[in-house]
Parts: structure tokens; C-alpha cells; sequence
């Protein structure tokens, strides 16, 4: 879907010939809304992921983060009707719409140097989760679990990692070995308090908009609750066999626990969530086929995979 039709635009007041142009396509599709002297960027919701009230829960987290100080997020513009969720018919299905302020910025590049961002994502982490812990939520919240079950149970959230691309039979049996690992060290690990509530869920460098010294944190549609350090797994999807990561490893725990204190147990299980972070990236490779990265992904996504696994095994196993 690379166009909407403009008679969208009118749920919300914007300027005289406003057009939208796609500049993402993963979970949603995302849109720069354009006019003289406008920018916004409007987010069409994938059909049947979020129910309108999971959407609510996660444009009130990301207004208390904001209200409270803790990180920049562009707010949501509501509509014509005041609500901040829209919902319009496009093709044959109603679809949730959720219009947001530009933000400046760009995002850092994984040729740099990425130490520095690194430090202030564990920086950002650490400040959203000593936030989720003391937050009251609305009543009923309703978000996304991203615990094992969500990963390798039957009603996996992104499908069962064995049916992505190119699982053939050898790396199926070293993932599968992964696989009963992590489920084993993270039920032992537990979700107490101090370990596991609400977090971003895919706070990675494309969430990332760095403006001289703003840095803004974007794109809230996968938060939900999970184990805190998932959140730097997710900080380095799609590269974890990157020759930067251990350094970019020591820069994110060193910007968190500046902010707040880990754990020993919490450490020993950083590359737990790194593997269940990749197995359900894999999944989600396999049920986003129609999307370009996942198309890019694909062809050796799985045997990278299986490398990852074979020397996780090998330390933790």
C-alpha cells in the first residue's frame, strides 16, 4: 500500500494540500504527512496486531514518559473529533490511524563509531524502566507480553521460528537446542519486579533520532511488558554477529547503570535474551514476507542464526 487516499488526511485539522508519502514498511505502514510548512508522520496500524484499546495503553505510557521528563517522544496529534486514534476504512477492513509530531533528527549509522549511542540507549533503557516500575497504568492495560511463550508457545506473537526461510533440517536441531536453553535459564530467572515490567520492546538504533543534543526515543507500538534487558537484545536486532557488539554491549550497560543498578544474575543472562530476542526476530522474518526487510533478511538470516546458537550452546548450554 504505497498511497492512501487524501480524503484520510481530513480526520485531522492539517494545512491546505497535505499529501502522505510511505517511508516504512514493517509492522505498520508509515507515512511523512507533507504541506508548506508542515511535517507529521501518520501511523496506519497492521490489521488484527493491536486491539484500539492496546493502542491507547501505549500512547499513555509514552505521554507519562514525556510529562514526567524521563525521554522525548513525539506526542500524538488527535483528531478533528479530539480522540488520538482514527480509524478508517481502507480497502475492505476498518484500520486504527495514529498521527504523530516530526521529530528532527537522524538516526545513528552502523558504520560509526556506535559506542556513543549505545551509551545513551542503556542511558534511555534504564530511565524508561525505573519509570515502568513506579508508574500506576490505566486500568484495564492492555499491551503485549514478550515473555518466552510469546516467542515458542502455540499462539507465538510472531509465528513459530521453524517455518522462517531457510530453517533446514541441521540448523532446526541446533535452534531447537537454543531453544530449550533459554526457556530453561529464564524460567529460573524469573519476572520479579526488579527484572521484568514494562519496557519499549524494540528500542534499536532506527528508534533512535539523534538532533545536535536531542536525542528523541520513537516508535512505542511494540512495547509491552518483559524481562529489562530484553530491551538491549532488541538494541542490537539484525546485527548480533556484528564485530562492534561487545563493545556496544559494555557501552549500553555502562550508560544504564548509571541510571540504575544490575544485577550479577542479570548479567549472566545478557546473552539469553540476545538468542530469544534473534528466535523470535526469525519468526517474524518468516510471517512478514510482503515486507522489504524481512525480504532482505531472509536468505541468511536462519544459518546466522544457527552460528549464534551453536556458540550460545556452547557458554550457557
Amino acid at each position: 500500500m504505497t498511497s492512501l487516499d487524501p480524503s484520510i488526511l481530513t480526520l485531522w485539522e492539517l494545512p491546505e494540500g497535505a499529501a502522505t508519502r510511505l517511508i516504512n514498511v514493517s509492522e505498520n505502514h508509515t507515512y511523512l504527512v507533507e504541506a508548506p510548512g508542515w511535517r507529521s508522520v501518520l501511523r496506519l496500524h497492521r490489521n488484527g496486531y493491536h486491539t484500539r484499546r492496546a493502542i491507547e495503553c501505549e500512547l499513555a505510557w509514552s505521554a507519562a514518559l514525556v510529562a514526567e521528563d524521563v525521554v522525548k517522544t513525539p506526542a500524538a496529534i488527535p483528531g478533528k473529533d479530539g480522540e488520538l486514534i482514527q480509524t478508517a476504512r481502507i480497502g475492505d477492513e476498518p484500520r486504527h490511524l495514529v498521527m504523530f509530531e516530526f521529530a528532527e533528527g537522524a538516526q545513528p549509522s552502523e558504520d560509526q563509531d556506535l559506542a556513543a549511542s549505545f551509551h545513551r540507549l542503556g542511558a534511555l533503557a534504564a530511565r524508561t524502566h525505573r519509570h515502568s516500575i513506579a508508574w500506576r497504568a490505566p486500568e484495564p492495560f492492555e499491551r503485549l507480553t514478550w515473555d518466552v511463550d510469546a516467542v515458542f508457545g502455540p499462539y507465538a506473537t510472531w509465528g513459530d521460528w521453524r517455518d522462517a526461510p531457510n530453517v533446514t533440517a541441521d540448523i532446526a536441531e541446533v535452534l531447537e537446542g537454543v531453544e530449550e536453553v533459554v526457556i530453561r535459564r529464564l524460567r529460573a530467572y524469573g519476572q520479579g519486579p526488579e527484572r521484568y515490567c514494562l519496557i519499549h520492546a524494540d528500542m534499536r538504533l532506527a528508534n533512535l533520532l539523534v538532533d545536535g543534543d536531542t536525542t528523541w526515543l520513537i516508535d512505542f507500538d511494540d512495547c509491552g511488558f518483559g524481562w529489562f534487558l530484553y530491551d538491549f537484545a532488541a538494541a542490537i536486532s539484525f546485527i548480533e554477529d556484528h564485530p562492534q557488539v561487545p563493545s556496544l554491549k559494555a557501552a549500553w550497560l555502562a550508560g544504564y547503570q548509571e541510571i540504575r543498578a544490575l544485577s550479577l544474575d542479570d548479567l549472566a543472562e545478557i546473552d539469553t535474551f540476545i538468542m530469544l530476542r534473534r528466535m523470535a526476530l526469525l519468526a517474524w522474518i518468516g510471517t512478514h514476507t510482503e515486507a522489504p526487510e524481512p525480504q532482505a533478511l531472509a536468505p541468511d538470516f536462519a544459518r546466522i542464526s544457527a552460528e549464534l546458537g551453536r556458540a550460545y550452546l556452547a557458554s550457557h548450554g
